[in-house]
């Protein structure tokens, strides 16, 4: 990968056990992994401040390795996702395993974080511009 301005500014924390962060194309992708809860919590929510300081970040947050995730985890999640909406980003989950969907669902944070089966190939740019789907940038 050749550095552009934005690998430059952006520096991911130290390597833990739960998350590890890298780029994607323009997504900063923050890998979860294990058991989230009030002990862990905090090691990805490091991740998700260096992923969500700079101007419009892009970040997706990949649940696909939790074994376990409670309200400590979303408690970060919506924090990160508030950071991104105020830098005039955005905070998406990609996640396959059913109890992570039914969790979001029965906490009623569904709307807030629609999750994604799998990191998208391409930047889908229509949200950040206003059109609708579909409709060339």
């Amino acid at each position: 990968m050749t550095p552009d301005a934005d690998d430059r500014t952006f520096q991911p924390p130290a390597a833990n056990p739960h998350a590890r962060t890298h780029r994607n194309g323009v997504f900063t992708v923050v890998e979860v992994a294990g058991e989230i809860d009030l002990a862990t919590a905090g090691l990805v929510a490091e991740h998700l401040d260096a992923a969500t300081a700079g101007l419009e970040p892009d970040v997706l947050v990949d649940l696909r390795g939790v074994d376990f995730f409670d309200c400590s985890g979303l408690r970060v999640l919506c924090r990160a996702d508030n950071r991104a909406r105020e830098r005039g980003g955005r905070l998406r989950v990609v996640l396959d395993e059913p109890r992570l969907r039914r969790l979001l669902r029965a906490t009623g944070l569904w709307d807030r974080f629609p999750p994604l089966s799998a990191i998208p190939e391409e930047p889908d740019r229509s949200d950040r511009l206003g059109l609708p789907r579909g409709e060339p940038a």
